[in-house]
């Protein structure tokens, strides 16, 4: 996004500038009269959404895979950046899942594709149309059908915990495989699935595991809208048995907030009129609901909330010796190395929004004094019990101060300082006040050495009131970085747990180093730009307070 410029200033041309984020966008997939790919059962379908970048398909995510089924109904809903000014292709692909082997690329497995734009989407809101298999084959009369919703700029998500209990068996060896689908029921009737819990196998009382959905996604954050709760029993053929169902809104479901529980009758309608003393086919339990509200970067701003700025400065060997000119670190009497201008780039960004002006600056990958032992969260300051530095050319001088003391070495390690500045920002959120959001701006050479811990940090970092700014100093391949920035595809852990939101943005600082000071406040530092709604919108309760007069800062 882009920071406007001050009034009566044009700024020049920024390269690749981003593109100013319009909205957020919902999608929901189904598809009708797919192929039949499977000998003995039907095709096991799984939904893949790819984007177009620089000319290449990037996959940005996938859905579930839903056992034997021609008509699927898929319950992942895929979130998408809308830029109004831009033309974003997308491409659907609908694969034969196989199991364990997960989705294949060959021929037999691909059941067809469809390519549009997200502006087509938006623009109609549901879009149906035909898939096709390679060479513009039609696959037989197979469709796909997205659904488009722009998620409001206030949204937020409530986490939800459901049993049942004494279900109906449905099953004659066995007891039923019980799974609970939630659908919104929108104005004009019709159903959208919003979630479809995991099977729980042979159990008449089951307990399924908390999910997180958006209250756009549940209810449109309408609260008295209607939702339709259905009970199955689960069938591998894909013939699911009807349990029974019921309706509720969100209004009702609050009542289990805290030590409350809120429950259901199961119906099943065709036995309550067959049936004389039918009473229900269960009961289904709300054991839990958590409701977490999500704010704008101005609400928090305005309401008082304070940015706490940390730098990290790369000092690992591949920087080169510091007293040689080809260094990055090399201090030129005459002119700035690569590591101050990017830090003054962005620090003079980030200071308006910093009340007192203090910024903490750390280093990674250098033998430290006494012991010369290697660190990756030292306070460039050597004092570790106050590392704040007085403005941003306090932290010009740490930084030159520190240079020759230090012996530069190694690995690139991140994860460490990630982990540091997120533990300060996880005391923050259990004070409930959400007074400081906290940026961490990681000045490095190359490629990170720890990239699997360094995933694993930035994914519990998601939860916290904090975002990460990486800036690539230098001209070294930067490839894999772009993987923790998630433009192309959902970050996730080692384990595959996905990022709760995207809070990295990653900048090769060589694209915007000649450009004027005004275009590079546009497009360099993603700060305040950076905290846009989607990025900055954090997963913990806060009440933002009336601004106070004059509180307001530079214009966003």
């Amino acid at each position: 996004p882009r920071a406007p410029a001050g009034m009566g200033d044009v700024p020049e041309p920024c390269p690749q500038a981003p593109l100013a984020v319009l909205s957020k966008v919902e999608l929901r997939v189904s598809c009708k009269h797919l192929l039949d790919r499977d000998t003995l059962n039907k095709s096991d379908p799984c939904v893949l959404l790819l984007m177009q970048s620089q000319g290449q398909w990037m996959e940005v995510d996938r859905s579930e895979v839903i056992k034997s089924n021609l008509n699927p109904v898929f319950a992942k809903i895929f979130t998408v950046d809308y830029y109004f000014e831009e033309v974003q292709k997308l491409r659907f692909e609908v694969y034969d899942s196989h199991g364990q082997a997960g989705v294949g690329t060959h021929d037999d497995d691909f059941l067809g594709g469809m390519e549009c734009t997200v502006g087509q989407i938006v623009a109609q809101k549901r879009v149906t149309k035909p898939l096709f298999l390679k060479y513009g084959k039609f696959a037989g009369k197979s469709t796909i059908t997205i659904i488009s919703e722009e998620i409001s700029g206030n949204n937020g998500y409530v986490e939800l915990a459901f049993r049942a209990k004494k279900l109906d068996d449905k099953d004659l060896f066995s007891k039923s495989d019980p799974f609970l689908e939630i659908y919104r029921i929108d104005d004009d009737r019709s159903e959208q699935l919003v979630y479809r819990t995991e099977v729980v196998k042979n159990n008449l009382s089951p307990i399924w595991e908390p999910f997180k959905v958006s209250l756009n996604s549940l209810c449109s954050c309408e609260e008295k809208r209607k939702l339709r709760c259905v009970v199955w029993d689960y069938d591998s053929r894909g013939k699911h048995d009807f349990i029974g169902e019921f309706f509720t809104t969100f209004e009702e479901m609050q009542k289990a907030m805290g030590e409350n529980k809120v429950q259901w009758d199961c119906m099943n309608p065709k036995y309550k009129i067959k049936k004389r003393n039918y009473k229900n086919s269960g009961v289904v339990v709300l054991l839990d609901l958590k409701i977490h509200r999500v704010y704008s970067f101005l609400d928090y701003i305005m309401g008082g909330c304070q940015i706490h700025f940390t730098v990290a400065i790369d000092f690992t060997a591949s920087n080169g010796d510091p007293r040689n000119s080809c260094s990055l670190h090399y201090i030129n009497p005459y002119q700035p190395n690569e590591y101050l201008k990017a830090l003054v780039a962005v620090g003079e960004i980030c200071q308006d929004y910093d009340s007192d002006k203090k910024f903490s600056a750390l280093g990674f990958g250098a033998r430290i004094p006494p012991k010369y032992e290697v660190s990756h969260d030292f306070a460039i300051n050597f004092n570790p019990d106050n590392d704040e530095c007085e403005g941003i050319q306090g932290v010009v001088e740490s930084y030159q101060s520190c240079l020759p003391k230090i012996q530069l070495y190694g690995p690139t390690n991140v994860a460490p300082i990630i982990s540091k500045v997120a533990r300060v920002a996880a005391d923050e959120e259990r004070t409930k006040e959400a007074s400081q959001y906290f940026i961490l701006l990681i000045l490095t050479d190359g490629v990170v050495t720890d990239m699997a811990d360094t995933r694993e940090a930035i994914v519990r970092a998601s939860y916290l009131p904090m975002s990460i700014i990486i800036v690539g100093v230098g001209n070294a391949d930067f490839t894999d970085m772009q993987i923790l920035d998630g433009d192309d595809g959902v970050l996730r852990s080692p384990k595959g747990e996905p990022v709760l939101r995207d809070i990295v943005q990653f900048v090769p600082f060589r694209e915007f180093k000649n450009v004027s000071g005004a275009a590079t406040s546009s497009c360099l530092p993603s700060l305040p730009s950076h905290l846009s709604p989607s990025l900055l919108s954090p997963p913990f309760p806060f009440h933002p307070r009336p601004s106070r007069p004059g509180f307001l800062p530079s214009p966003l």
